[in-house]
């Protein structure tokens, strides 16, 4: 082969080289790009297309001829077998959740104010798994009937003990977020999730028009039949 072929076959191998690597290039952009896109963003809403018919409502959507229990910034719907326990912070007294027994789950649920245009819970579920993983808890996130929500296995906390699992989901609703925690069978067992889902698809968020900074817990308080905080009482 002479010289000059020599060189014409450098060229043509140099030239091949430059087109894949332009080529991988190219293809790693598209890939992170397409990455980005699958992201969502932060402050977009999170929650079912038809939330303002099925649930969780907004107290404008709810209908009022139902006999809500009324606990402030949420109502709850009674049922045959549910049981409401409202959570209360040790110093300041302050009622901070409502939990809710119901066919061998637990619903536990808060309302958070948040901006008009915005929702918070992309954010707030990204807080809670980074959270949830550096206290030693396996996190999952799954695609759920609300959106996007997170299955959270806690390791057995002693000996003789079994790990447990809890699904935290979210709805964005107007100028609220409404946090849920299930546990127990409906954490787990799709089969057995429909009760505690249909719950808290009937939570209805009282957001009230005062002014309240996003991530602010909008406030709860005991209903008439209920005396002690933390007592039991079925509805």
């Amino acid at each position: 082969m002479s010289d000059r072929e020599q060189e014409r076959g450098a060229e043509l191998e140099q030239r091949a080289a430059g087109e894949d690597a332009g080529r991988e290039g190219a293809a790693s952009e598209l890939e992170g790009a397409a990455a980005e896109q699958a992201q969502p963003d932060p402050s977009a809403k999170s929650a079912p297309a038809d939330r303002a018919v099925a649930g969780p409502y907004d107290l404008a959507e709810a209908n009022t001829v139902r006999p809500y229990i009324d606990l402030g910034g949420v109502k709850i719907l009674p049922r045959e077998g549910l049981q409401l326990r409202l959570e209360v912070e040790e110093g300041s007294q302050r009622v901070v959740a409502v939990t809710l027994d119901y066919e061998g789950s637990t619903l536990q649920v808060q309302a958070f104010a948040a901006p008009k245009l915005s929702g918070l819970w992309h954010e707030t579920r990204a807080q809670i798994a980074e959270q949830l993983r550096r206290q030693g808890a396996a996190v999952t996130e799954a695609e759920g009937p609300f959106g996007p929500e997170l299955s959270v296995r806690f390791p057995a906390a002693g000996a003789g003990q079994q790990s447990r699992t809890v699904r935290f989901v979210g709805v964005d609703g107007p100028r609220w977020l409404l946090r849920g925690a299930i546990a127990g069978p409906g954490a787990s067992d799709p089969a057995a999730a429909d009760g505690i889902e249909e719950l808290f698809r009937s939570v209805v968020v009282v957001r009230g028009s005062a002014p309240m900074p996003p991530r602010e817990l909008i406030p709860l308080h005991l209903p008439p039949s209920m005396t002690a905080p933390a007592a039991t009482v079925d509805i």
